[in-house]
C-alpha cells in the first residue's frame, strides 16, 4: 500500500527551480532515502511533504491526504526531525519529552509510559536529568527523533539525521533507525552514501530538483555497472550533467 504518492511536484523560488516535476511512490513501512549534494532539493521536498511549504504546482498524498488540501490531517500523521534539531536547550531531556507529551494532550500516566518507552528505545535513560544544551550532537539527535515519535506517526521524516556526528555517534544512530524499520514509514535525506547503503530499502538520487534514479542499492549498482554506491552516485550525476551540457 502507498504511504506517499508524489505527482508532478514542482517548487520554484523566482528563477530557481528547487523541485522539478517530481514523481514518486513510497510504500508503507519502507525506509526511503533521498540522496543528493547540498541544494539538490531534498529538504524542500521534505518541507512540502510535511506541509511547511506549498508546491508551485503538482500535489503529493500522504495516506491519501493531499498536501494542498489536507494539511491538518497530514500534520496529525507525521513526525519530523529537522536538520536543526527541534529541542529546547534550556530544558532537561525529560522536560523536553514531557513538554511535547503535553502538546499532544497525553494524561500523566500515558506521558510517563511514553517517556519510559522512548528513553529505553533511544538510550536516553542516563541523561534524562541533563540539560539539552549539555548533550553531545549524537544525543541531541536521538532526543529530536524521540520527540518526533511521541505522537505515534505513521510517517517519519528524518532530514540529514547524522549531519555533523562523529563515526561512533553515527553508527549508534543507524542502529536505532534500523530498529524503527517496518514499524513506521521513514523518508530520510542524506548526502552520506554509506548511510543510504546501511539503512535504505530503496533510494532516490536527486540533482538540481530532479529525481534522476529510484531503486534498491542493488538495482542502482546494476544500472550503473558499478560496485559501490559512491561510484554509482557519481556516474548518475555526471551522466545527467553531460546530458544537460
Amino acid at each position: 500500500m502507498e504511504a506517499i504518492k508524489i505527482v508532478n511536484l514542482t517548487k520554484k523560488y523566482k528563477d530557481l527551480i528547487a523541485v522539478n516535476n517530481l514523481n514518486l511512490v513510497i510504500n508503507n513501512g519502507e525506509l526511503f532515502s533521498l540522496l543528493g549534494v547540498n541544494g539538490a532539493g531534498k529538504t524542500t521536498t521534505i518541507n512540502i511533504l510535511s506541509c511547511l511549504e506549498k508546491p508551485t504546482s503538482g500535489d503529493a498524498y500522504l495516506n491519501g491526504n493531499s498536501v494542498l488540501n489536507d494539511a491538518f490531517e497530514i500534520k496529525n500523521i507525521i513526525g519530523i526531525s529537522p536538520q536543526e534539531t527541534a529541542i529546547a536547550n534550556n530544558l532537561t531531556v525529560k522536560e523536553n519529552l514531557e513538554f511535547f507529551c503535553g502538546i499532544y494532550g497525553f494524561s500523566k500516566e500515558k506521558a510517563h509510559q511514553k517517556i519510559t518507552m522512548l528513553t529505553n528505545q533511544f538510550g536516553l535513560t542516563g541523561v534524562l536529568k541533563k540539560k539539552a544544551s549539555k548533550l553531545s550532537g549524537g544525543y541531541k539527535r536521538r532526543l529530536s527523533i524521540a520527540i518526533a515519535l511521541i505522537s505515534e506517526p505513521s510517517i517519519l521524516f528524518l532530514d540529514e539525521p547524522t549531519l555533523g556526528l562523529d563515526v561512533i555517534a553515527r553508527s549508534e544512530l543507524w542502529d536505532i533507525i534500523n530498529k524503527l524499520k517496518g514499524k513506521v514509514t521513514i523518508v530520510l535525506t542524506t548526502h552520506y552514501m554509506e548511510e543510504a547503503e546501511a539503512l535504505s530499502d530503496r533510494i532516490g538520487i536527486m540533482k538540481e530538483g530532479k529525481l534522476l534514479v529510484v531503486g534498491t542499492i542493488e538495482e542502482v549498482l546494476k544500472q550503473t555497472n558499478t560496485d559501490r554506491i559512491e561510484q554509482a552516485f557519481i556516474s548518475i550525476v555526471k551522466e545527467n550533467k553531460n546530458e544537460n551540457d
